[in-house]
């Protein structure tokens, strides 16, 4: 029968008799009394164990790592802390010893020391770069061949993003981690994003391409989490800036980061540029305050979906099955109040990004009280009547804001025409479906799919500029 050895004592007892709970190698009673000074953690009368357990309750309850270290001195685990006391203490405790992920292990505990971080977003930097650097044998990420998540920031991009990953590529960024908790890392990511507000999404934004002007940025710009480089508020050498900030951050180069914040912030101040002093002056605040930030593992951030128009139309062309991807896309919406000033919008999308010099609005003159059918019909027959006299190019999508009986009046116009239409959607708001001519069942996407987004994105567009159109007719009507 295998024997475990009572580090404390030299009790020997079975493992049979350790696992019903008649012995455990790591806590009785007594336990409860354990010393809470340095005087009696540096009793030789102590196992190494138990001047361990009495070194930790003189640790500080402030964010930090811990290294549990064995009898030769030679660090065995690093952890990170949110309170050192109560966190690095928890090994000591009778869960430890009957927890599978520490059991093996904590009875090689003889030794245990902090180092104290300023904030958690800190101390899990420090933590990742300790493991690195040492290879604790009892660190998982050392001994499996799980894949563990990084932090890689894409260097190669004109405006680089900054994203976690299980798969780094090899050349063209730089890497920190690897990290232990991909759920500290996402959390460290979003209070960061607060300070250097760089972009997370996965779109391939060149400084040249006039193109971004028109692209209708996602909501962490609203909330101020993001420059908006995909709406080109920002440039390229400001964007860069923020980027070399948070690599100083991510270096331990906190210190230096605000004094260098500091001195940016008097020579703005001294040249009346007052708006980006204040700038400065609350990124050095929230730098300060990391520590009075919350809890890592606690997402406040709202849920993002990013419109990637290079895969939205990808996958627009599989879906559809057309012979190329789609370049143009123009989207069509009604908008009335009771039947009254009844408005169309229609939206032109240029390579999956709004082209608003392409964005037209009518007013419907053939049709009274609400009928979204024949208003469709009108707006769609006045629309490529013209297209068709003026010898224009089409579009490769057009896109009806609606169902079923919404896309069958946008056919009967084309019908009554006599002209071949382009490809013809129509997508329904309540289950997202799209719906084809001549297909009794709807196609149904993955609510995160690109295309199905970049649909959305379209209609939604459309949706928003009938409504501004109307809400200005029907305010002259109410004036006049």
């Amino acid at each position: 029968m295998a024997k475990v050895l009572d580090v404390r004592g030299g009790v020997v007892t079975s493992d049979c008799e350790r696992l019903a709970g008649k012995a455990n190698p790591f806590y009785n009673a007594a336990m409860d009394e354990e010393p809470n000074n340095l005087q009696e953690a540096d009793d030789p009368g102590l196992t190494p164990f138990r001047r361990a357990a009495a070194k930790v309750r003189t640790f500080p309850q402030t964010p930090g790592v811990y290294l549990m270290k064995n009898e030769s001195g030679v660090v065995i685990y690093v952890g990170k802390a949110t309170n050192l006391r109560s966190r690095a203490g928890s090994y000591f405790l009778k869960a430890a010893a009957e927890d599978s992920r520490t059991a093996p292990w904590i009875g090689d505990i003889a030794d245990v020391d902090f180092l104290d971080c300023e904030s958690e977003v800190d101390a899990l930097l420090v933590e990742s770069r300790l493991i690195k650097d040492i290879q604790p044998q009892n660190n998982k990420i050392q001994k499996d061949d799980k894949s563990f998540p990084y932090l890689q920031i894409s260097t190669y991009e004109d405006f680089p993003r900054v994203e976690i990953t299980r798969e780094p590529e090899s050349s063209g960024v730089k890497l920190y981690g690897p990290f232990p908790s991909a759920g500290s890392l996402r959390g460290a990511v979003q209070v960061l994003q607060r300070i250097f507000k760089f972009r997370t999404c996965s779109l391939d934004i060149d400084e040249g391409d006039e193109r971004w002007r028109w692209f209708r940025p996602c909501l962490l710009a609203s909330i101020k989490q993001c420059t908006a480089p995909c709406n080109m508020r920002i440039s390229k050498e400001e964007y860069r800036k923020d980027i070399r900030r948070l690599q100083m951050f991510l270096s331990g180069k906190k210190k230096k980061l605000i004094n260098q914040l500091q001195e940016e912030m008097l020579a703005a101040s001294k040249l009346m540029d007052f708006e980006k002093a204040a700038k400065l002056r609350d990124e050095i605040e929230m730098l300060n305050s990391l520590d009075r930030r919350g809890e890592l593992d606690t997402h406040a951030q709202p849920e993002v979906f990013h419109i990637d128009p290079k895969k939205g139309l990808t996958g627009l062309k599989k879906v559809l099955k057309l012979k190329e991807a789609p370049r143009t896309i123009e989207g069509v919406d009604i908008a009335h109040l009771g039947g009254g000033d009844t408005v169309a919008s229609l939206v032109r999308f240029v390579d999956g990004m709004p082209f608003k010099p392409g964005y037209r609005r009518f007013k419907i003159k053939n049709v009274s009280g609400i009928d979204d059918y024949r208003s469709i019909h009108e707006v769609v027959s006045r629309r490529f009547q013209r297209l068709y006299d003026e010898q224009d190019v089409f579009p490769d999508i057009l896109l009806i804001d609606g169902g079923k009986g919404q896309l069958s009046s946008a056919v009967a116009a084309f019908e009554a025409l006599g002209i071949k239409p382009p490809t013809l959607l129509s997508l329904a708001k309540k289950n997202e479906e799209i719906y084809c001519p001549g297909e009794s069942e709807p196609i149904r996407l993955s609510r995160h799919a690109f295309s199905l987004r970049l649909l959305q994105y379209v209609r939604d567009e459309a949706h928003r500029f009938a409504q501004h159109y109307h809400h200005i007719l029907r305010s002259k009507s109410q004036f006049e």
